[in-house]
């Protein structure tokens, strides 16, 4: 594998870059006229104007991008996260080209993409699902018919859904047939098909993931758990890893049934399995993700492996690096996502920096899309950068993570830098006994 396309922008465009050039693998990139000027681009070996800022005019051009491979002559192609990472036919049309997709098999992505189907195939290995319809439900009689006989609240889900977008909660009937035909409504213009489910909400649930990887020689392993809680809106701000207050037993039993989970499928690449865990520690399957993570970053620093490196070995079909005995697990390390957004709306604040200081420090990565001088448009994710950081023990990591927010800033956007201080002295997210309700409490 010589020279690879990247698929994607900003952080994650970067990030690649950098295992590429260190496995003397040259980059291509691709880019809106809105991001001509980000650092990715000056990064990479090679770049390419694909188009005007709109995605469906750049970053969701198939065309355009298979016909930059062609012309660069490109070994394989990153999807990175988001975009088109876990789009099948988009895998499908990178293999019919002659390109190797660095990702799983195009059937998984889409078997895995549908959330209905995602279930029954889980459900059918053994691995504990959350309660609700064995389908999409045919009507809104159904829906109620199921939500009565699980209980409410309920959650009504889009199929195709992911990400927190097209997921409704609905604490009763009448709620529930208020948003019955806009969610179906949202699910066809968002992921071309209105189909929905019904699953049971789990209260005081925490949102945990395992990070697995599968080979094409059908090897598969865990890279341990992140503890994902922390969100706003069903996405996530702040991720941890490993998770606190949670026995070895149920990080054990979860691990075997991820690697059962990938197994089944015949997986192979990066992939990660979500769980939803009650208060009781009893933990369901909630969907696999096909793709690299947004965190995996906080799995790199626990166990000091590079994820994107082992994709690109295992996408030219190498074996696994290490066996599941040689994977270990040492520090802890805690993830914090940087948006150009209102800290109290949540809302996106697109402009121009005009200081970017996120110093690295010998305990600090940061992963950035943007530098001093950069615009935020509006319209892409308003992440700008990832800072993790890494301690001895979670307690050592938080204090870290205090001392460097203090001195961390960016000027000419607002951020949500004031959130992470005040998280960090929140004393239930310092005790790390938290739950997916965390943040909002801590805003109350």
């Amino acid at each position: 594998m010589k020279k690879v396309l990247i698929a994607n922008r900003g952080e994650i465009a970067h990030r690649i870059i950098k295992t590429c050039h260190t496995m003397n693998i040259q980059t291509v990139a691709v880019h809106s006229t809105a991001d001509e000027n980000l650092p990715y681009v000056k990064a990479a070996t090679f770049a390419y104007e694909i188009g005007e800022p709109p995605v469906q005019k750049s970053y969701l051009n198939i065309e355009r991008l298979l016909e930059i491979a062609h012309q660069e002559n490109v070994d394989a192609i990153h999807p990175g996260y988001g975009f088109l990472s876990e789009n099948s036919t988009f895998a499908k049309r990178v293999e019919e080209e002659g390109f190797v997709f660095i990702g799983p098999s195009p059937k998984v992505i889409a078997d895995m993409g549908d959330k209905v189907r995602a279930r029954k195939i889980m459900k059918e290995a053994g691995v504990p699902v959350v309660p609700g319809s064995e389908g999409a439900v045919a009507d809104i009689e159904e829906a109620c018919e199921i939500a009565q006989a699980i209980g409410y609240p309920v959650m009504l889900k889009a199929s195709g859904g992911g990400g927190g977008i097209g997921m409704v909660r609905c604490d009763d009937e009448k709620s529930l047939r208020t948003t019955y035909e806009s969610t179906k409504a949202r699910a066809k213009a968002y992921f071309g098909h209105e189909e929905v489910f019904i699953e049971k909400l789990i209260t005081d649930a925490r949102h945990i993931e395992v990070q697995i990887f599968g080979d094409q020689l059908g090897n598969a392993v865990h890279l341990f758990e992140r503890d994902c809680s922390v969100q706003r809106r069903n996405q996530k701000v702040i991720e941890e890893a490993p998770a606190t207050s949670l026995s070895i037993d149920t990080k054990q039993r979860m691990y075997e049934t991820a690697v059962a989970a990938a197994k089944a499928v015949q997986y192979y690449n990066a992939g990660t399995i979500e769980f939803i865990v009650d208060a009781q520690e009893n933990f369901y399957f909630l969907e696999m993700n096909t793709r690299l993570q947004v965190e995996h970053p906080i799995t790199e620093q626990v166990t000091g492996l590079d994820l994107v490196k082992w994709q690109l070995l295992v996408a030219r079909g190498d074996a696994l690096p290490l066996q599941q005995e040689e994977v270990q697990l040492t520090n802890h390390a805690v993830e914090f996502r940087v948006y150009a957004e209102d800290p109290v709306t949540f809302l996106p604040a697109p402009g121009q920096i005009t200081q970017f200081s996120l110093p690295e420090r010998s305990y600090v990565r940061v992963d950035a899309g943007y530098d001093s001088g950069d615009k935020v448009t509006p319209f892409y994710d308003p992440m700008i950068a990832k800072v993790i950081v890494t301690g001895r023990t979670r307690e050592n990591a938080i204090e870290l993570a205090k001392a460097y927010f203090t001195e961390a800033s960016i000027e000419g956007v607002k951020t949500n830098l004031p959130l992470f201080k005040q998280l960090l002295n929140a004393e239930q997210y310092v005790a790390g006994k938290y739950n997916t309700a965390v943040l909002t409490e801590v805003l109350k």
